[in-house]
């Protein structure tokens, strides 16, 4: 008894805690849904309308569909940029492991808008500003390290004589790859695509400062649009994404548990 008592006011002040920090996605919530053109909480009554200006504007439909495309190829190019970093770091294929993966890991660290300020530049001096091309690089670089973070922490735990063995029985080196150590660090690989799709569908700080005139993705509109007002249809669409990712989430840890790598 007397061990459970010093438990207590910390599981209170950690509920406390989540319970803060999650008061204001119900706002935005409960904002959704409510029959003003403004935002008020509690919601003047209860509407769907919202939801549906949202998924019937040009605008907004655009700009998902630039978001999705931008966090899926960023993120299947990440994955494998990303694994085969890990895989070279794990296995000291290279001089200087230790310095490559600090400098694969420094976007984590280095401010958002140093990153897009220093992109900018760049891709001014080589011809890509404001292209798509430069664009897709830039997430690339934003949502590498947590490829490469999940992938060392799966191959860290993994028993290298499994792929020895491999190729003691004839497999290549492609192949132990594939058939042994790849479906091992599967769960990993699913953490860190998940984090790196998500970093990229946000991302504004990057993005802002790369995107054309012609472009926009969503987290830029939603930003863009709070500047000249707010109206619910702003919390609708971060609704969507609020319940989107939630879902896939869910999902993705059911089927491969990939808590274990973050």
């Amino acid at each position: 008894m007397s061990d459970m008592m010093p438990r207590r006011p910390t599981a209170i002040a950690a509920w406390a805690v989540i319970v803060f920090l999650q008061v204001p996605v119900l706002v935005v919530v409960l904002a959704a849904f409510s029959t003003t053109s403004y935002l008020t909480i509690p919601p003047q009554g209860w509407t769907l309308a919202w939801f549906g200006k949202v998924l019937s504007d040009p605008a907004w439909l655009s700009a998902i569909r630039m978001s999705l495309f931008l966090a899926a190829g960023s993120t299947v190019v990440a994955l494998v940029l990303g694994v085969a970093a890990a895989y070279a770091i794990a296995h000291r294929m290279l001089p200087g492991s230790e310095m490559l993966t600090a400098l694969v890991m420094a976007p984590l660290v280095m401010p958002s808008v140093v990153i897009g300020v220093a992109m900018l530049q760049y891709f001014s001096l080589i011809g890509l500003r404001g292209s798509l091309v430069g664009l897709l690089c830039a997430h690339v670089v934003i949502t590498v390290p947590y490829i490469v973070r999940s992938a060392l922490a799966s191959l860290g735990g993994l028993d290298a004589s499994l792929e020895e063995a491999a190729r003691v029985l004839g497999a290549t080196g492609l192949e132990a790859f594939r058939l042994v150590t790849l479906p091992l660090i599967r769960p990993g690989l699913v953490a860190g695509a998940l984090f790196a799709f998500i970093t990229s569908l946000d991302n504004v700080p990057v993005t802002i400062f790369l995107i054309s005139a012609r472009q926009t993705t969503l987290p830029v509109l939603i930003f863009s649009s709070v500047e000249m007002g707010v109206d619910p249809s702003v919390a609708a669409i971060s609704t969507l994404l609020i319940v989107v990712t939630g879902l896939v989430l869910l999902v993705a840890e059911r089927r491969t548990g990939f808590h274990r790598f973050i």
